[in-house]
């Protein structure tokens, strides 16, 4: 698995990993960098959406859904607060790229880029969604 990141600005040690946008998902709530980020990009609408088969009524016919190819014409961010998924986006040369996601990362995906989504084998994610103004 390849890891990136966008670094801070603390020059000491270099080979410490010097994340930058330190999430916390089991305080979310009142995560002041979250709410940073939020104010920043003006989302002031998130809902929470857990999936797995317990859970989601229609579960495969939803999931079926998020792994059909589609595209969006704002930037659509995802906060993952438990378990783990895979966001694809499609590359400039047409294949597939898989990001797998898991509990504390954050996701933006640009206005405009093909993408799909599907968990992986542990079957659960518990992810905020973003929005500026309510989804229609």
């Amino acid at each position: 698995m390849k890891w990136a990141w966008f670094m801070d600005d603390v020059h000491e040690n270099p080979q410490l990993p010097h994340h930058c946008n330190q999430l916390n998902p089991e305080k979310y709530e009142d995560d002041e960098e979250l709410q940073s980020i939020r104010a920043a990009r003006g989302y002031n609408y998130m809902d929470l959406l857990d999936l797995c088969p317990e859970k989601v009524e229609n579960y495969e016919q939803k999931l079926n859904n998020f792994y059909t190819e589609h595209i969006h014409a704002d930037e659509e961010i995802r906060y993952c607060l438990e378990g783990s998924g895979y966001f694809d986006i499609r590359g400039k040369d047409v294949r597939w790229i898989r990001i797998w996601i898991k509990a504390g990362d954050l996701i933006i995906l640009p206005a405009g880029i093909y993408h799909r989504f599907t968990l992986d084998t542990s079957n659960y994610i518990k992810l905020m969604r973003l929005f500026v103004g309510e989804p229609v």
